[in-house]
């Protein structure tokens, strides 16, 4: 289990492959709500869970999951 303390606002999220997923805005519990303005997002408020995090280095958060099937699975946050 990754240590949640080490997932910081603006960090990039990857995919097991490199890809792009989003930018942290913040934790939320056991969910990590990516930042609304990335293009990667849609412009929207995405949530990912943090089970879905392999590591966590000085840049990145990467997941145990490729780019598409984060997009593919990720909810977007309710108004």
């Amino acid at each position: 289990m990754v240590d949640v303390s080490l997932i910081k606002e603006h960090l990039e999220v990857v995919g097991s492959e490199g890809g792009h997923v989003g930018r942290v805005d913040h934790v939320l519990g056991d969910q990590i709500e990516l930042a609304k303005l990335d293009f990667a997002g849609g412009f929207k408020h995405h949530l990912i869970p943090v089970s879905w995090v392999e590591k966590v280095d000085d840049k990145h958060v990467h997941l145990n999951l490729t780019q598409e099937d984060a997009k593919a699975r990720w909810s977007e946050k309710p108004h």
